[in-house]
């Protein structure tokens, strides 16, 4: 007799997106934002998506959360949430998922947090809507996750509004927001960029320590390549609405092989290294109604070939697998001439 095995949910990724696209229709024709964008995310993991503005990073992240602007639509492709597709739910369906099964933290918490209620009352709220708690022990909780965020004099602070927090205070209450539904995933877009350099590291440290704690897994939307090489395990690059590289953070820092991410690391300054300019990528990232045939990259890069101009090149898996590493580069696949 044969027993049928399933996956525990340890095994399920907490995030699963394969050959998403996004489009938007306008008069002038379709504008394709995302083309085929796959990116796994496992529990626990914290996966740093980087590019240019423009990329599609944060594109990406609003996909994953529902929260395409109209007339924006996924075009192709799936997305599952803890081994659930959600790309093809509608929206009372979606903002069940939202809070519960995946998270948010944002730029400015300010725009996360209503001002006209204490964060008692808005943490306490979000626990009873994705939990059977009653409201006493939903305020233990909210007590409880304000402490690991590291709030201090939690039991007198929740009773305050957001406006009594400093920005690196109020953005640890958004962190206990996204994990007040215990979701497994939580899109992180830009969660330092308004804080001090001194508050985001403190930031960042947190945010890895909880996603371990709970085993939640995180996007992490940032152009800041500081930021990705503190915090998370894997690093996806985007650029013109691809994923051009990903792999291991200290593999793709260290050895890039897209040439866009090489131009990317050879544009940061290093400690003790003496240089008379930094490198630079030449031209601009390619406005949606104008990405060139063949590589998108091609334009700008020193290494381009005839083929580039002509072949779309596609992920070559590097390592385990393409869940875990590979890049999008014909020097890979075939050679540029």
């Amino acid at each position: 007799m044969t027993v049928a095995t399933h996956p525990s949910m340890s095994d399920v990724p907490a995030l699963d997106v394969r050959g998403l696209s996004v489009e938007f229709p306008t008069r002038k024709g379709v504008l394709t934002a995302l083309s085929e964008v796959s990116l796994t995310i496992q529990r626990g993991e914290i996966v740093g998506v980087v590019g240019e503005s423009g990329a599609g990073k944060s594109m990406t992240g609003m996909s994953v959360l529902g929260l395409l602007e109209p007339p924006g639509r996924i075009s192709a492709g799936e997305i599952r949430i803890g081994g659930k597709r959600t790309d093809n739910l509608g929206e009372s369906e979606m903002a069940h998922i939202r809070g519960r099964m995946v998270g948010a933290i944002f730029q400015d918490p300010l725009t996360s947090l209503n001002p006209l209620f204490s964060i008692g009352q808005q943490l306490i709220e979000t626990i009873r809507l994705h939990s059977d708690r009653n409201r006493a022990e939903a305020k233990a909780h909210a007590i409880d996750l304000l402490k690991q965020v590291g709030i201090p004099g939690a039991d007198e602070r929740i009773d305050h509004y957001p406006h009594q927090f400093s920005g690196g205070m109020r953005q640890r209450v958004v962190i206990a927001l996204a994990l007040a539904g215990n979701p497994q995933l939580i899109i992180a877009d830009e969660p330092t960029t308004a804080l001090d350099v001194s508050i985001q590291a403190q930031i960042t440290a947190l945010l890895r320590e909880l996603c371990r704690e709970h085993g939640t897994g995180v996007m992490l939307v940032t152009h800041d390549m500081g930021v990705i090489a503190e915090t998370a395990d894997r690093v996806a690059v985007m650029y013109a609405g691809r994923v051009i590289e990903v792999g291991p953070v200290d593999e793709v820092l260290s050895r890039p092989k897209h040439p866009y991410t090489r131009g990317l690391m050879g544009s940061i300054p290093a400690l003790g290294a003496r240089v008379e300019r930094l490198a630079q990528i030449d031209g601009a990232m390619p406005r949606l109604n104008a990405i060139p045939s063949g590589c998108a990259f091609n334009p700008r890069c020193l290494d381009a070939g005839p083929r580039c101009r002509q072949v779309r090149p596609a992920m070559v898996a590097e390592g385990k697998g393409a869940a875990e590493g590979g890049v999008a580069c014909l020097v890979y696949d075939g050679g540029v001439q």
